[in-house]
């Protein structure tokens, strides 16, 4: 907001006097807070701090202590410099007492070979300080307009960032209290550069205030959140000392921030947001780009040169308890209750939801015992006794960043054809994990879900059956799935469907006479089974519905 002593000796009014700096140049970037003319020798208790002082020198002593007591009253004051015209006392230099001592201090002392009109100058210093506070309040206002309308809008932090960086020019980046990056706007720069070994760095720096500038980092600190309460720090990366209005932005980005939260306590988290972006650009790229890597070491996951493990987890929802639980607030019960397993572990794990399911990614040293860490992490969400019981899936265990999305799509594939299996809630918890291996044919047709021959197949093996379904309204699909379930045992199969036995025969009679088929023959059932599954693993992949909680028997 002020001008420096640099600023003020390259003003016109000034360079017609030959200014020349004689000593204390170490000082010429103190900002001016004024300028004032004085010719009395004691003249220190008059001034406040960051006053250029112009004056003739026929007041001054010529004795060399005087005048070293004379300088060092306005550097103890905070006086921003000294301008001495060489006409009335001194002609041709100052006495070297008078210089030493401004050196000794690094008060700039500037002399004027010609004689200068010092009310000129005032006006000229004053008025461009003058200028500047109006300039300074203006950008203040306009601070203050835009950041109270993100605060009533509700704005996401990345916008409320995006402000922030596009008034400072400056990266911004928010961080928990941990030091884990939540969200950052680069500003233009590298994001790679940004945020490589940013939880180390943070570390070290501390402010000791709400908002402060550490000028061996070149961050400006404000803390986010209220007192007592505080959650997040707010860091404006800027190499020079950042002016008032930079605070002040960095401020109020706190406030819209702090208000955003409280606002938003129903959704996600910032962090799940944060990881839940890692994980759903892991999984849409084939090979991870430099800048996502330092984002999930930002997040204190560090994918390279660690074995990776995908998990999935998904809320078993009973039928009858459907109407009063919904989705997405288990889904986050679930969430947290990985991250506080993980955190009480002490290990790294991104967690994030969709719109079905719990992602997680486990990032542990090669010297883990990866099997055991799963097993762990699994038993405490069980033990969590969340809104809904779980199932929990993990994919092989890999060790590159470039093969996470095949761990996690083998996770979440897992997930599902265990969720469909129909166990209970106690055979959950005895088998806290589901690997490939555990759900077998349907682990299988998950996997080629999207696979077109596998849609063909369940078409041409159930088509006649669904088209005839659907127009006379019969369930024959239905009991076809109670028959292969129960391994071509009718009369189990009939009880099961709830039917009498001699309907359900009829049934069985109708399904044979509709596909050309006979049930009996092993194949034919082995065919008919493996379609069925395939029909509702397709369906649910591209519809996903209701029917596709937890809850349902075997198909």
């Amino acid at each position: 907001m002020y001008p420096t002593v640099a600023e003020v000796l390259a003003l016109p009014v000034l360079r017609q006097g030959h200014p020349h700096v004689v000593a204390g140049a170490a000082g010429l970037d103190a900002a001016v807070r004024w300028a004032h003319v004085g010719e009395v020798a004691d003249i220190a208790h008059l001034l406040r701090g960051g006053e250029l002082v112009l004056t003739t020198g026929v007041a001054l002593p010529d004795d060399g202590a005087a005048l070293a007591a004379y300088i060092g009253d306005l550097a103890g004051v905070g006086a921003a410099g000294l301008v001495i015209e060489l006409v009335r006392h001194w002609s041709e230099k100052l006495p070297p007492a008078l210089v030493e001592a401004a050196d000794r201090h690094d008060l700039p002392l500037v002399t004027l070979s010609r004689e200068t009109r010092y009310v000129a100058v005032t006006e000229a210093v004053n008025g461009m300080i003058v200028d500047a506070q109006v300039a300074e309040l203006r950008a203040a206002e306009r601070v203050h307009e835009t950041f109270t309308a993100l605060t009533v809008a509700g704005a996401e932090p990345r916008v409320v960032l995006g402000e922030v960086a596009r008034i400072t020019g400056q990266p911004v980046v928010l961080e928990t209290l941990d030091h884990e990056v939540l969200a950052y706007d680069a500003a233009g720069t590298d994001p790679g550069e940004l945020l490589t070994g940013w939880p180390a760095r943070s570390r070290a720096i501390q402010v000791g205030e709400r908002t402060g500038y550490h000028a061996g980092a070149g961050w400006l600190v404000t803390v986010v959140g209220a007192r007592g309460h505080d959650w997040a720090r707010l860091v404006v990366v800027c190499a020079e000392a950042p002016p008032h209005r930079h605070r002040v932005v960095a401020e109020r980005a706190a406030s819209a921030l702090a208000v955003h939260r409280l606002v938003a306590k129903d959704s996600d988290g910032l962090e799940r947001q944060a990881h839940r972006a890692v994980l759903t650009e892991l999984l849409c790229s084939p090979t991870p780009s430099a800048e996502l890597l330092a984002r999930a070491s930002a997040l204190a996951v560090p994918l390279t040169g660690r074995r990776l493990v995908g998990l999935a987890i998904r809320p078993r929802i009973p039928a009858t308890a459907r109407a009063a639980l919904s989705t997405p607030p288990v889904l986050r019960e679930l969430a947290e209750a990985a991250a506080l397993s993980a955190r009480r572990a002490k290990v790294a794990v991104l967690v994030g939801t969709d719109d079905v399911a719990v992602r997680a990614l486990i990032a542990l040293s090669p010297e883990a015992n990866a099997e055991a860490v799963v097993r762990r992490l699994a038993t405490d969400v069980h033990e969590a006794r969340s809104s809904a019981p779980a199932v929990i899936a993990a994919g092989t265990t890999v060790s590159a960043p470039a093969d996470a999305r095949r761990t996690l799509v083998e996770a979440a594939h897992v997930a599902a054809a265990a969720l469909r299996e129909g166990r209970e809630d106690d055979e959950d918890t005895a088998r806290p994990v589901h690997r490939l291996a555990d759900v077998r044919l349907r682990g299988l047709l998950h996997l080629l879900a999207g696979d077109e021959r596998v849609t063909a197949f369940a078409a041409r093996e159930l088509g006649p059956l669904l088209q005839r379904d659907a127009a006379a309204g019969s369930r024959l699909v239905q009991a076809l799935r109670h028959y292969c379930a129960h391994g071509g045992n009718k009369s189990a199969a009939a009880a099961a469907a709830h039917t009498s036995r001699t309907a359900y025969y009829q049934q069985l009679a109708r399904i044979e006479q509709v596909l050309g088929v006979r049930l009996e023959d092993p194949e034919s059932m082995l065919s008919l089974h493996v379609a069925l599954l395939a029909h509702d693993i397709t369906r649910d992949v591209t519809q996903p519905s209701d029917e596709d909680s937890p809850g349902r028997g075997t198909q």
